[in-house]
């Protein structure tokens, strides 16, 4: 994201080239932003320097008490290894850089410790992985992922219906972003009824596996709360 000469870089890339091409071509970033502690989302490259990489204390953590885990998942040469989940914790609200406003949005959806990022001035939400085209609501971790999943979307909310362009973690931007928000909305409500979900991204790879999974966990979590 680039923005009034400063430029932040959030979640850069994946595989080891992607992020080889990405320290070439873009300008260096200001300053970073992982949204949450899964590996595809704590990644760096020497190329873009050593600009303070920002993370909600959780997501800092984490990356820090499962770094072997995330290593194993990655298998990345020595050099992008060392700067794995190298984030520094940051408060919810303001990030602390010198580019224009950019506000941290705190949830728990996905995973504890998630952040949304929001640029007020450009109408842009970088929702990390959350309300994506190509992903069903993933209730991954979490004590009550169910409940949380359904808090974020309300955390959330006010910043779907202000943004003109929100971009997921994976899959495509959108310039309707409320459209995305229904339909996650619609997902966790029939999930939660037991009824089977009307969502045509249950016929992309790896989501009824996904959809099983949710299942899996809203069984487990019914006799607590009955």
């Amino acid at each position: 994201m680039v923005a009034g000469g400063h430029v932040l870089a959030v979640d850069p890339a994946w595989d080891p080239d992607e992020l080889a091409a990405l320290a070439e071509e873009a300008p260096r970033p200001d300053a970073g932003v992982a949204t949450h502690a899964h590996h595809d989302h704590l990644l760096w490259h020497p190329g873009l320097g050593d600009a303070p990489r920002h993370a909600s204390a959780t997501t800092a953590r984490l990356a820090a008490e499962r770094r072997p885990q995330l290593l194993a998942a990655l298998a990345f040469p020595p050099d992008l290894a060392a700067l794995v989940g190298a984030v520094t914790p940051a408060a919810a609200g303001p990030l602390p850089w010198d580019g224009p406003d950019v506000e941290l949005v705190g949830h728990d959806g996905h995973i504890p410790g998630h952040v949304a990022v929001w640029i007020a001035e450009k109408g842009l939400l970088l929702a990390g992985d959350m309300l994506s085209d190509v992903e069903i609501p993933l209730l991954e971790e979490g004590p009550d992922p169910v409940a949380a999943y359904a808090g974020a979307m309300d955390r959330l909310a006010p910043y779907v219906s202000r943004a003109r362009l929100l971009v997921p973690g994976h899959g495509s931007p959108t310039q309707r972003p409320l459209d995305r928000l229904d339909a996650d909305r619609r997902y966790l409500d029939a999930l939660v009824a037991g009824r089977p979900p009307d969502d045509a991204r249950l016929a992309l790879p790896g989501m009824p596996d996904a959809h099983a999974a949710n299942m899996r966990w809203l069984a487990s979590e019914e006799p607590s709360s009955s």
